[in-house]
């Protein structure tokens, strides 16, 4: 039995949100640990460190010096970035230590260990002994983080942040969002995360998502208080998270989170709030009362929360939090049942419609229902569920009933600056109504993200402004994968492919089913001109949304642009078979003709897209996805007169 004693430097690391990645996709998370023990061990050895053991997600390493250690541990977090889904936390300490056949053990340990569990995702902490070494490192730069507790330390551990000089990227590189860590959370913060369905009936899961997305839109107007997107924020359900990694996450200090069980007319809700610090409770409640009663315990919890956070109101703040929009309590579930199926996207859609639909029979002054129920009929026909034509004035009635009723809402403000550049081509509109919807609420991700995609890139051309507004929404909805998808889609129309492709496939992570961040994609590999990457993803895209109309043809164009023409006719033939039966829209199989030099074929469906007001059509002025010899062709030019395009 060998036994050294020596002074070392000791780091641990570990793949941040890898637990919640094993419940989730136990393959994906395998292949993230091959791609992590890859990315280790040259790095540990390039820098004459000793590869210790692997201890489930985690490394330990030793290294002689501190130097090596951080410039270590700085190469890795840097080396993340070109690792899609690898985020570490790494702590570092240089202490005494014993070596004995091939492990490590001591303080010096141990504190490591406990500085890489207390590390933010993305963040190198260390002791003040490593700090004292690397101060003065012109490549190195450090910050204090403060003194902590470590647990079987007995004295307190001043801790450091460790925060590589980074290099502005390669002009291939994509310049996506990086791993760096977050700026501490503003005290009066919130993320309200879906409540726990506890019902014996899974179908009510629609009723305990849709009270925390209440309580979200109570919260949301308050100046004082930073209430997280709801779409971020459900990002975590059914997932087991640490607490500290959510609020770091979503960039907040609480969280509240709850139950429901629905049986019959009777309810029982428990609703916490809890400091992501420290785990603490700082107010908890539970309800027990019937459906009529469901109005007034989201006031009680809404009200309870702004107490408890010292949030100050100011002028109508408590008349918003506790505003009614309807008393019927059958009319509310149908609402709540409309946005959960909406948000599925889809053919979900369809029953999210219905539901709008029933709840405005039930309510006809029921403002949000109308909202809802514009918004369904907009994502069904953007898509190809309908032609535009058939539905558009549908939305309009629906949106401006919404602002008739209660003008101070600002969801049909951006249901009619998304309805008029697609169906009316009715430019100034579309920019009042966003602009509207935006000073309403100018923390209404949707409108952001819209706003830049829908007028300001593919009307306006405007692909700064149209960024600036996408990078927005993406920082209001931090884990949204349709909000990547958008600014993706602006960043691609902006020529910027390779942070295009970033956006996108970051897209896909946060969601593996997202249409738009998988359809992104492809047109990136596309636009790139890795053709066989951008053939494997729209293969990906068919299968997985059952042979959707948009992305067979995004398969046609991958496929034309590899010269696989035979298997892009193919598809062309089945799509035209499906149009006896079912409605095929003109836009996309008129590029997939110009793909295929059909030029003749492709003015066809094209002049028809413009009959039916598809809303693709207008995507056409500036869309990388249109063929040269389509574009030189003097009949594109007549059509984007057709459509009248600003100057």
């Amino acid at each position: 039995m060998t036994r050294t004693r020596q002074l070392a430097a000791i780091m641990f690391t570990d793949i941040a949100g890898y637990t919640a990645l094993m419940g989730s996709d136990e393959q994906k998370a395998f292949e993230l640990l091959n791609q992590n023990r890859q990315l280790h061990k040259p790095l540990i050895e390039r820098y004459g460190g000793r590869w210790i053991k692997e201890m489930g997600d985690g490394v330990l390493a030793s290294f002689p010096t501190v130097t090596d250690a951080v410039s270590c541990a700085c190469a890795l977090v840097q080396g993340c970035g070109k690792v899609n889904g690898l985020c570490l936390r790494i702590g570092i300490h240089l202490g005494e230590v014993v070596f004995e056949d091939g492990d490590v053990f001591g303080d010096g340990v141990n504190i490591a260990s406990r500085l890489q569990a207390l590390a933010p995702p993305g963040g190198i902490w260390v002791s003040e002994a490593v700090y004292q070494n690397v101060a003065n490192k012109k490549d190195i730069s450090t910050k204090l983080v403060g003194e902590e507790t470590l647990r079987h330390v007995r004295e307190p551990v001043r801790v450091y942040q460790v925060q590589p000089m980074r290099h502005k990227p390669k002009p291939t590189e994509p310049d996506a969002p990086r791993n760096e860590p977050p700026k501490a959370a503003p005290p009066k913060s919130i993320a309200v995360l879906p409540f726990v369905n506890m019902s014996n009936d899974p179908e009510q899961e629609y009723f305990s998502d849709g009270i925390a997305e209440e309580i979200i839109n109570s919260l949301v107007h308050l100046k004082d208080l930073n209430v997280a997107g709801r779409t971020s924020s459900f990002q975590f359900k059914g997932k087991s998270t640490d607490l500290r990694e959510l609020g770091l996450k979503l960039g907040v200090s609480t969280v509240l989170e709850g139950s429901v069980r629905k049986q019959g007319n009777r309810l029982r809700i428990t609703a916490q709030l809890i400091n992501v610090e420290n785990g603490f409770h700082l107010w908890s409640e539970k309800y027990d009362r019937n459906m009529d009663d469901i109005f007034a315990i989201q006031d009680e919890i809404a009200l309870a929360i702004t107490e408890q956070l010292k949030v100050t109101l100011f002028g109508k703040d408590k008349e918003l939090i506790t505003k009614t929009y309807t008393q019927d309590a059958e009319a509310y579930e149908l609402y709540l049942k409309g946005r959960f199926y909406i948000s599925r996207r889809g053919g979900y859609t369809l029953i999210g419609l219905q539901n709008f639909k029933q709840a405005i029979a039930l309510d006809p002054n029921y403002a949000l229902a109308y909202a809802g129920y514009a918004d369904a009929y907009l994502v069904c026909a953007a898509y190809g569920f309908f032609r535009g034509k058939d539905v558009m004035q549908e939305i309009r009635q629906a949106a401006e009933t919404a602002i008739r009723l209660d003008s101070s809402l600002c969801e049909p403000y951006c249901s009619l600056g998304h309805y008029y550049p697609y169906f009316e081509w009715n430019w100034a509109e579309s920019k009042r109504n966003f602009t509207k919807s935006l000073e309403l609420n100018p923390r209404f991700a949707q409108a952001h993200s819209l706003y830049g995609l829908a007028y300001l890139a593919q009307v306006e051309g405007n692909f700064a402004e149209a960024e600036r507004h996408g990078r927005i929404a993406v920082k209001l909805e931090p884990l949204s994968a349709i909000d990547h998808a958008d600014l993706a889609w602006t960043l691609y129309y902006a020529r910027k492919f390779e942070e295009a492709l970033a956006f996108a496939l970051t897209g896909v992570e946060l969601d593996p089913y997202s249409f738009l961040s998988h359809r992104l994609a492809g047109l990136c590999y596309m636009a790139l001109n890795r053709f066989e990457e951008a053939i494997s993803t729209f293969k990906h895209l068919v299968k997985i949304s059952n042979r959707h109309q948009q992305a067979v043809n995004g398969l046609i164009w991958a496929y034309c642009s590899n010269g696989d023409v035979e298997e892009a006719n193919v598809l062309m033939d089945e799509l035209k078979e499906r149009a006896v039966t079912e409605y095929i829209g003109g836009s996309y199989v008129g590029l997939s003709a110009a793909h295929l030099g059909d030029l003749d074929t492709a003015f066809h469906y094209l002049e028809q897209a413009c009959d039916d007001r598809e809303p693709y059509i207008i995507q056409l002025n500036h869309s990388p996805s249109v063929p040269a010899l389509l574009r030189e062709d003097p009949r594109f030019q007549k059509l984007l007169d057709r459509i009248g395009f600003p100057k």
